[in-house]
């Protein structure tokens, strides 16, 4: 204890040279300093923006600064991006870096355009949402049940780091064996090579929501919805034990009591037990054109790439010339 007294913030030998000079550990000195003040200011339009954007997942920074203005809080648009980021948030709309994955991380392809799920553990997915609490938030990830759309396992961390991720993937393996196919979103937690190591170890098949593609994992984000309007804005959890508790509540709820709409107003268990009753299927409203399947194209199509350029080429030489340019209505489409 007297040794570390010896150790003064702020002198000109750095801390940890005085810690080594001195025989102490550098923890014993970092935990003693003042913790960070929580800003209220930050608190307070978190959990509006929280709010506003449970309502209205599609709104972005900029929408959700005239919101706030709306509200009567003058804030601008790089405070509302910070606090966005702090709680994970991005705007539901196609664009580009709506998913952040780790650039060393592979990231695989999205498998269940079109699919249709049919039975139970056929596919699985996975996300994470943040909760406030009175003075702080933590993140909560669940795995559920595409077909039955139950909660399988769940966890909360105070940090975004992939542990807690894959602790729940192996609770939920060990507990309901494993799914023929595991959807994520692209983000570091769920690219990381100790999650992904998980699922290959045991041989289930690894599915990644696409960039841009909000709605591609819209199971979970509707559970989210569920969860906090449902739970985490009418209790207002103060404490991350607190959260626990009420969280294992509700899940015991949602999956064992609350009737389900899409499930003819049953309740999880009982379709994910009897295999009756549920179903998924994420319909593409955009498909690829096949050898097999060919796109049948009208008179009126928009022009193909050829087309295009055939049509780019002639303007540029009706601008050297003087002549008029050609009317869109005028451009050759090649079929």
């Amino acid at each position: 204890m007297m040794r570390q007294a010896w150790i003064e913030k702020g002198d000109a030998v750095a801390v940890v040279q005085q810690c080594f000079l001195a025989g102490v550990s550098r923890a014993t000195v970092y935990v003693q300093q003042t913790p960070r003040p929580v800003d209220e200011g930050d608190l307070l339009l978190s959990r509006l923006i929280d709010e506003e954007y449970t309502r209205r997942p599609f709104y972005g920074s900029r929408k959700m600064v005239i919101f706030l203005q709306v509200a009567g809080h003058l804030v601008n648009r790089k405070r509302v991006q910070r606090l966005m980021r702090l709680l994970g948030l991005a705007g539901m709309a196609p664009g580009p870096n709506t998913s952040h994955a780790h650039p060393a991380h592979k990231v695989y392809p999205y498998l269940l355009r079109g699919v249709p799920v049919v039975r139970p553990n056929q596919v699985w997915s996975t996300d994470v949402t943040y909760i406030r609490l009175a003075r702080g938030f933590v993140y909560l990830v669940v795995i559920i049940d595409w077909y039955s759309r139950r909660v399988l396992s769940w966890r909360i961390s105070n940090s975004m780091e992939a542990v807690f991720c894959v602790d729940c993937v192996e609770e939920a393996l060990r507990i309901y064996g494993k799914p023929e196919i595991f959807n994520s979103d692209q983000g570091a937690q769920f690219t990381s090579a100790a999650f992904t190591g998980v699922l290959n170890r045991e041989g289930v098949v690894i599915s990644m929501d696409g960039r841009g593609r909000a709605f591609d994992n819209i199971f979970v984000e509707r559970l989210w919805r569920s969860v906090k309007h449902e739970d985490v804005y009418l209790k207002g959890y103060a404490a991350m034990g607190e959260l626990l508790v009420g969280l294992a509540e509700y899940f015991a709820f949602y999956n064992g009591e609350r009737p389900h709409q899409s499930l003819d107003y049953q309740t999880p268990d009982v379709v994910y037990r009897m295999a009756i009753g549920g179903g998924a299927m994420i319909v593409d409203k955009f498909p690829r054109a096949t050898e097999g399947n060919p796109v049948e194209r009208s008179e009126t199509a928009a022009p193909t790439a050829a087309a295009r350029s055939n049509a780019t080429a002639k303007t540029k030489v009706s601008e050297k010339t003087g002549q008029r340019r050609p009317a869109a209505s005028e451009v050759e489409c090649v079929a």
